[in-house]
């Protein structure tokens, strides 16, 4: 993976300072304020009718009335009351959302609006205060070249803003090779069905493969991949120096040159395919943000997506 080398910085690979805790506070906050206009509006409407509860559950025996389905009188209570009664159920709505984001250097790579980890982070954000609003839990593991940090599904707006707070501060590793050890681990920790968002770029080995597709056995899986407007289209801008984020080598490469972006363009495109046929192989549904970009529209347009393929196998 390259990133473009900034003159200020000095040799070898670049690290990534901790964030001050002033700082980290008023991104949190940004982060909040940009995602609230969201979450009550399209967004919330759109997860409500994509994620469903895990079944139904007993709510109470009541008289029979016409129309009920004979199937579920209660016999027992019918014959001590002289008269039909039911079983009622009601919707188990409760979800377990679990986001397992990547936090590897690669992910602070950034030239427009925001970075891919600051990305990661919005979109955090967007689902965790969605799922808040809708009293459902969420829990949250980071991942590099290992597992990471992992906080078990919980509710509350403190928790919410904690994910957030990790997602920005993890200390970046060098590589990002862990994603399949940490699917690996959440397939072990999970205890019911949840909805598993997997937050990252998916550049690099797909060692993840195969336990995507055994953890999408039992959850809804759904990969968040974040790029960079950088990695798909190389700009006219002369000679730039890159420099490659695991090793810290640089390589400069001549940009006014259409050769250089053409085949700059079909590498992406081919990365693009691969990681595409991967996930399919994985059984996982894809949402795709653009870094530079606006991140609730497309999270949204998914959402749309999902209720009118549901609706169609209905």
């Amino acid at each position: 993976m390259l990133g473009i080398v900034r003159t200020d910085e000095g040799s070898g690979p670049e690290k990534r300072a901790p964030l001050l805790e002033p700082d980290l506070a008023a991104r949190v906050q940004r982060i909040r304020v940009r995602t609230h206009r969201l979450v009550t509006t399209a967004l919330s409407g759109g997860y409500r009718s994509t994620f469903r509860g895990q079944g139904l559950e007993f709510s109470e025996v009541r008289a029979y009335q016409p129309g009920d389905d004979v199937r579920r009188i209660d016999w027992n209570v019918t014959a001590r009351m002289g008269e039909p009664f039911i079983k009622s159920y009601a919707e188990e709505r409760e979800l377990s959302i679990e986001l397992v984001v990547d936090t590897s250097r690669a992910m602070d790579f950034g030239t427009r609006l925001r970075t891919k980890r600051e990305a990661a982070a919005q979109f955090s954000a967007l689902i965790s205060f969605v799922a808040l609003r809708n009293q459902d839990r969420v829990g949250l593991l980071l991942f590099g070249d290992q597992p990471g940090l992992h906080l078990r599904a919980r509710k509350g707006s403190s928790h919410v803003l904690r994910i957030v707070r990790e997602v920005l501060a993890a200390r970046p590793s060098a590589g990002g090779g862990g994603l399949g050890v940490a699917l690996e681990h959440t397939e072990r920790t999970l205890r019911r069905r949840s909805v598993v968002f997997v937050v990252g770029d998916f550049i690099g080995a797909n060692t993840w493969v195969d336990p995507m597709r055994r953890l999408s056995i039992r959850h809804d899986v759904i990969a968040v991949r974040i790029t960079d407007p950088l990695e798909r289209e190389l700009p006219r801008a002369g000679l730039v120096e890159f420099q490659e984020v695991g090793t810290g080598r640089r390589l400069e490469i001549d940009t006014d040159s259409k050769r250089v972006r053409d085949h700059w363009r079909a590498c992406a495109e081919d990365r693009r395919r691969r990681t595409n046929e991967d996930l399919a192989r994985a059984r996982a549904d894809v949402i795709d943000l653009d870094a530079g970009g606006e991140l609730g529209e497309p999270v949204a347009t998914f959402f749309r997506r999902r209720v009118a393929r549901k609706g169609v196998s209905r």
